[in-house]
């Protein structure tokens, strides 16, 4: 056996013998630049920081612009926040493709599936309307301010306040904002549809109409993305937002697709509960049309109101 093993060793030329494998090492310690100096390849590192750097740069020349539309009269505001989601997708290499039209007019409920921080920057940039958010976002450094100035509801989904915050959402529609909604309540892998839950829908009976979006990370490397790829957007759990950010922005090739059905009035719904699992099947369908790579067809909310049971 021993004589078999050292053959090939034996037989190769003296000058291509080695005694010990070749092993690279970073040249500071791993805990200093973490996945910076990592013991893998270069590739896409230089690619996130000037992603993240572009990204930055951006959004701090766009607050003090967007603090001044604010206290202005009209729709500036809302034009300018989704121009500033829209340039901050292309400057992460987020490519947004849009199947549908999205609701025009006022008081508008957008009803979307949940899977990432990202939802906010790919339906910001679709979506002339403000977020639903919890109200921990409110303090976080940066995006805190950035959603503050995107004039986002917050809310604490505790029980003494759900009707003061029900009220305040009511008084946006009432004004003629549109609302932007994740009934599921909280983000997730990426790979399923949390099921909805119908308190987020009690505002429901104020919107002029509701339209339902599906929401799908669908392309990776200019290549379908499949069940592996998923984790790569997807941000649940106790993921951090900086390590997550930084590994999305060293690829190349993503892309997020929205797929905007047919809005509805809610009035023809006999309760919350029946328009909420109507929405909740409607989302959930188109998701999986695009995680299958299906062609995404735009389905109708008020046919499934005429359906029985």
């Amino acid at each position: 056996m021993s004589s078999t093993a050292e053959a090939p060793q034996a037989a190769a030329p003296r000058h291509l013998r080695r005694r010990k494998p070749l092993r690279f090492r970073p040249w500071l310690s791993h805990g200093a630049w973490r996945d910076v100096m990592d013991m893998r390849p270069m590739g896409g590192r230089l690619r996130a920081i000037r992603r993240i750097a572009c990204a930055l740069v951006w959004t701090f020349l766009c607050i003090p612009v967007q603090a001044l539309l604010i206290l202005l009269p009209g729709r500036p505001k809302v034009v300018f926040a989704r121009l500033y989601f829209r340039v901050l997708c292309w400057l992460i290499g987020l490519k947004v493709h849009v199947v549908g039209r999205p609701a025009h007019g006022p008081g508008t409920l957008f009803l979307s599936n949940h899977s990432s921080w990202l939802d906010i920057l790919v339906l910001g940039s679709v979506l002339e309307g403000v977020f639903v958010s919890k109200a921990d976002v409110g303090r976080w450094p940066v995006i805190g301010w950035v959603a503050r100035l995107g004039r986002t509801v917050f809310v604490t989904r505790q029980r003494g306040t759900t009707a003061r915050e029900a009220d305040a959402m009511r008084e946006r529609l009432a004004a003629g904002d549109s609302l932007i909604l994740f009934p599921e309540g909280t983000s997730n892998d990426g790979s399923r549809t949390l099921p909805f839950r119908s308190s987020f829908l009690a505002i429901a009976e104020q919107a002029r109409c509701v339209q339902p979006v599906s929401l799908v990370y669908d392309r990776l490397g200019g290549l379908p993305a499949c069940r592996r790829d998923r984790p790569l957007f997807a941000w649940y759990g106790d993921m951090d937002i900086g390590t997550h950010f930084w590994r999305m922005a060293r690829r190349a090739g993503a892309r997020a697709t929205v797929l905007l059905h047919e809005p509805g009035d809610p009035k023809v719904f006999a309760n919350r509960k029946a328009l909420t699992a109507a929405v909740a099947d409607l989302v959930s369908e188109g998701a999986s049309q695009l995680r299958q790579n299906r062609p995404p067809v735009p389905l109708s909310l008020e046919r499934r109101a005429a359906l029985p049971g």
